[in-house]
């Protein structure tokens, strides 16, 4: 389930935004607001909002906090307000103020399985469980030997020198 919120005319201009964005955007949600509380930007405030405000509609719906993952984090520019300022001869200089539109969409899907995760032990049989235990865990045991073997060789190098 999709969990959308939309904040409209931010006055903060799109690129300052994207550079805190991009920052979070891997994280989880809840690990991104504790982030973004420290952040030393501007930005940092609304996005953490947007954020928020995405969190609490999921828990409205009944969706744990924990459970959730950024499908996306959008920041999209808003208008331009057309502002003048003063310059010399009596003549004047325009400038912009931008605004953008923030875009959080929640997911609670289980994220994808990473490399090298096994099958759900529901679609094998007890004995192909087993066996793909059993090799995981010699698996895990040979990197752990390996590296150990490699940092004892190091210090017995550095110890007879």
């Amino acid at each position: 389930m999709d969990i959308t919120n939309t904040q409209k005319y931010v006055s903060s201009s799109p690129r300052k935004l994207r550079l805190v964005a991009d920052m979070v955007r891997k994280m989880e949600p809840v690990r991104a607001l504790q982030i973004l509380q420290f952040t030393n930007k501007a930005a940092a405030l609304p996005i953490s909002k947007a954020i928020k405000t995405a969190v609490a509609n999921a828990l409205v719906q009944g969706v744990k906090a924990e459970d959730l993952s950024f499908k996306r984090l959008e920041i999209n520019k808003g208008l331009d307000l057309k502002r003048m300022r003063s310059a010399g001869r009596g003549r004047r200089r325009l400038y912009s103020k931008s605004s953008s539109h923030i875009r959080v969409v929640l997911t609670d899907e289980s994220k994808p399985a990473k490399h090298g995760a096994s099958i759900p032990s529901q679609a094998l049989p007890a004995e192909k469980v087993k066996l793909q235990k059993s090799v995981a865990k010699t698996i895990g045991e040979g990197r752990e030997r390996k590296t150990k073997t490699k940092d004892i060789s190091k210090k017995v190098e550095e110890s007879s020198k």
